[in-house]
């Protein structure tokens, strides 16, 4: 066999074991968020000290996540990836052990910090996969992301349905998914940094273009925080649904985030990254200006389900081009991971207070115009047209046999 074949087949593999890897980052979200209320009785902390609680794990990941490149640097990515996502999966663990407020603090701010350097880690490999590759995979893998986040929460869902104690259920997931996120390790990429390559700093600001790409992600990802959180409260009581068809609003923008993430490989191929994230801007437009006009269900359905095609595949794109703006790109990931991270604590938040100074109507104005940012911004994407080749068309020649 051929060192090139063989590479080509190390590469594809390494692809769908980076896909694991994200699948099993979603369902430790997805076995957290169906337990909370489990965890804010076992602390026995109100509602108020439970949104002070659910701060920190942005806290923690802001903080660490630019440690992730320098444990990329010190053990190369594949064992330091195999350490982070075990350390990840194993403190699904915390929170529902935490006896009191200060705990619960100390337990979120743990499991958000090593959930961000996971994060960083894993996207640095899906974005060097993708260079190699020589075509879009990111919105895939964010798109595996999306399942995983679905089946752990479906699971978690059923045991609380069986009224399961949280610590059994969250032990047991944290042991499946430990065992099956270091397997997936075992295959990807193996890259090392070269011997006379200076270690990055263990804190650093991020880039001037890192910044410029986050700001589309804070655009993206604002809207995303605003959307899954106010938009059954949105049909509730602006539009006086039932809560079963403001559930299913919820439920139909995920479903049209998932299969967007999914299917935008193929799209960015064609039209490459800068032209999908203005149409994206502009269907998530669309969306946010059938919303505030709704005087029907149906209609602010519709705007919420096309608000999710808008936004799905901007920040696995803003990733992408992260990791290639310049010569750190696990420094840029982790400053755009901030950058969206903080935009979706501060999101759901600033969305209340303003509905609460004005309406809801006028909080979703501005996520709207927000979303007009995602089509003015679109051209600081254009380095994830370009592969390792030097293309600078985005439609890149499919390298599959």
């Amino acid at each position: 066999m051929s060192n090139v074949v063989y590479e080509q087949r190390e590469v594809k593999r390494s692809r769908y074991a980076v896909a694991a890897v994200f699948a099993v980052h979603g369902a430790v979200t997805g076995s957290f968020a169906t337990r909370v209320p489990w965890i804010q009785d076992h602390a026995g902390v109100s509602a108020g000290q439970l949104g002070i609680a659910l701060a920190f794990p942005a806290l923690g990941a802001s903080v660490a996540m630019p440690l992730a490149g320098s444990v990329s640097h010190r053990f190369g990515a594949r064992n330091a990836l195999r350490g982070l996502i075990a350390l990840w999966t194993l403190s699904l663990v915390l929170p529902s052990l935490a006896p009191n407020l200060l705990t619960l603090c100390l337990a979120l701010f743990t499991y958000g910090a090593t959930a961000g350097m996971a994060d960083v880690a894993m996207n640095a490999l899906g974005v060097e996969v993708e260079n190699r590759l020589g075509r879009s995979i990111m919105s895939g893998l964010h798109g595996m992301w999306s399942a995983g986040a679905l089946v752990g929460s479906a699971a978690g869902t059923l045991a609380a349905h069986l009224g399961s104690d949280a610590r059994l259920h969250h032990v047991l997931a944290a042991a499946v998914l430990t065992v099956v996120g270091v397997l997936s390790c075992q295959w990807v990429l193996d890259l090392q940094p070269d011997e006379d390559e200076d270690p990055p700093p263990r804190f650093a600001l991020p880039p001037r273009s890192a910044l410029l790409i986050g700001a589309v992600g804070f655009c993206a990802v604002f809207a995303e925080g605003a959307s899954l959180d106010w938009s059954a409260v949105y049909l509730r009581e602006q539009l006086e649904t039932s809560a079963g068809l403001a559930a299913a609003c919820t439920t139909g923008f995920t479903l049209t985030m998932a299969i967007a993430r999914i299917a935008g490989d193929r799209i960015v191929d064609r039209f490459g990254a800068v032209r999908t994230v203005r149409a994206s801007g502009v269907l998530a437009v669309l969306g946010g200006l059938l919303i505030v006009m709704a005087e029907q269900p149906a209609v602010a359905m519709a705007g919420f389900a096309l608000m999710g095609l808008g936004i799905a595949v901007v920040v696995p794109l803003c990733f992408a081009a992260a990791g290639r703006s310049g010569s750190n790109p696990s420094l840029a990931i982790a400053g755009v991971a901030t950058i969206t991270y903080t935009s979706g604590l501060i999101a759901p938040s600033a969305i209340g207070m303003l509905a609460q100074a004005t309406s809801l109507m006028v909080s979703f104005a501005l996520v709207t115009l927000l979303s007009c940012g995602l089509v003015a911004f679109a051209p600081v994407l254009r380095p994830g047209d370009r592969v390792k080749t030097g293309r600078p068309d985005s439609a890149v020649p499919d390298p599959r046999p």
